[in-house]
């Protein structure tokens, strides 16, 4: 028996079988390179799911780090604050979109960064209805469950949600939603569903993450943004995976010229630390009372130097400009290898910077998923040696995320694996 295969075996035995896990048990990393305990290597193309976007212990987090562990690791910031906490809150307050004045407030994950937003919303506006979007992801919590735009696994088995929490469609011109059918959507809810007056804030993925990388087009985060205007409605920024530099810019927000009121951060934003911020709008930060949001662990002093450093890396190694190359090469090879011959399953290549991912259908008149190809290929890549992720709400679409710090051979050699993966699995498909 493997090392793996003990592992896999003692995890059945030990592990919550809704934690759902791949067969691969790391043992060491290094960048874009993840060893397994059987010593096979892999190129990672998940980075965590867009956590390490400076890669596997870039050297600097590792060493701010280790300087904080020095000093102290956990005071609670309720208790006794430090001063990393407030600098990375001023450096997140002037990084974030919008020419205001704005504060920050830090826990330690997506989902209770997304639900601190709503309730900030909540209080600021002395309403309670919160409006999501078709595809969305937003967290395992209730409120984050609510707003997910996807049921299985996500809502399946967990029974009735939090209420006033409603769906419009994302646009999705693959699957023949417009901006303009969205919009019309949108507007008929706010006069038949859910009086404006009641709805505190409109929650939005500018890059959708588990609904297929989905990206929504700038004039639509126009629109909801004059929306929101005009109804007194706080729009939060769902960044927790389109953020920080993974998408060319700091925030993917930035692509459309739109300043949302709050913005909500994680993943990339430690380098593999547990942290996530929301930052916005200084008087709707405000809104809660004092010890209304917060945490134990809430800004972890380990995790906050380890921003500071991530923060540098993405500025000195100019990340945002790496990670726009990265999604350009990548592009460019689906492209390619969706325009040959006999390669009709995939159906769409789409992304934004280095979050790109491509669609598989059974044919492309009907557009209809291909969720078993979809699974064949991510696992053909995983015995070649790449590390991919499905995603979509019909999970039929495969995500790419790889570092922004991944070496030009490397980022060449997981094409190349994934190239023969496609071509592989649509043969043996056919055979």
């Amino acid at each position: 028996m493997s090392n793996t295969e003990a592992l896999m075996t003692r995890r059945t035995d030990a592990v919550a079988n809704g934690v759902a896990t791949r067969g691969i048990y790391a043992a060491r990393a290094e960048n874009a390179e993840l060893w397994d305990v059987d010593g096979k290597r892999f190129i990672d193309f998940a980075a965590g799911i867009a956590v390490n976007n400076t890669g596997h212990r870039h050297p600097k987090v590792m060493a701010a780090v280790a300087e904080q562990a020095e000093a102290f690791t956990h005071t609670c910031f309720h208790v006794a604050p430090y001063e990393g906490y407030v600098s990375l809150a001023e450096r997140l307050n002037a990084a974030t979109p919008g020419d205001f004045s704005k504060k920050t407030m830090m826990v330690t994950t997506g989902a209770e960064a997304v639900e601190n937003a709503v309730k900030m919303a909540r209080a600021y506006t002395g309403r309670s209805g919160v409006i999501a979007f078709s595809g969305a992801f937003h967290g395992r919590t209730l409120m984050g469950m609510a707003l997910c735009g996807k049921v299985n696994p996500y809502k399946k088995a967990f029974g009735a949600m939090p209420p006033e929490v409603l769906h419009a469609p994302f646009p999705n011109a693959f699957h023949g939603v417009s901006v303009e059918q969205s919009l019309a959507v949108l507007d008929n809810m706010l006069k038949s569903s859910i009086d404006p007056e009641r709805v505190a804030a409109m929650i939005i993925e500018p890059v959708q993450g588990e609904g297929g990388f989905n990206i929504a087009p700038p004039e639509f985060l126009k629109a909801i943004r004059a929306i929101c205007d005009e109804h007194g409605i706080v729009l939060i920024a769902d960044e927790v995976q389109a953020g920080i530099a993974r998408t060319g810019k700091m925030f993917a927000f930035d692509h459309a010229g739109v300043a949302a009121d709050l913005v909500t951060m994680a993943k990339g934003l430690a380098g593999g630390f547990p942290l996530s911020a929301v930052t916005g709008r200084a008087e709707i930060v405000d809104a809660a009372p004092a010890g209304g949001i917060g945490g134990t662990y809430a800004g972890n002093p380990l995790a906050v130097a380890a921003s500071h450093a991530v923060l540098d890396v993405i500025d000195e190694e100019k990340l945002c400009d790496r990670a726009t190359e990265i999604g350009e090469k990548i592009n460019a090879r689906l492209t390619d290898i969706a325009a040959r011959q006999g390669m009709e399953a995939i159906g769409d290549v789409r992304g934004l910077g280095a979050m790109v991912a491509f669609e598989l259908v059974t044919d492309r008149e009907t557009n209809a998923p291909d969720a078993a190809l979809t699974m064949a290929i991510v696992a053909e890549a995983e015995k070649r040696g790449l590390i991919i992720l499905p995603c979509g709400t019909r999970g039929n679409a495969v995500r790419l995320l790889p570092p922004l710090t991944v070496p030009a051979d490397q980022l060449d050699e997981a094409l190349d694996i994934l190239e023969a993966s496609i071509e592989a699995s649509i043969n043996a498909k056919g055979a």
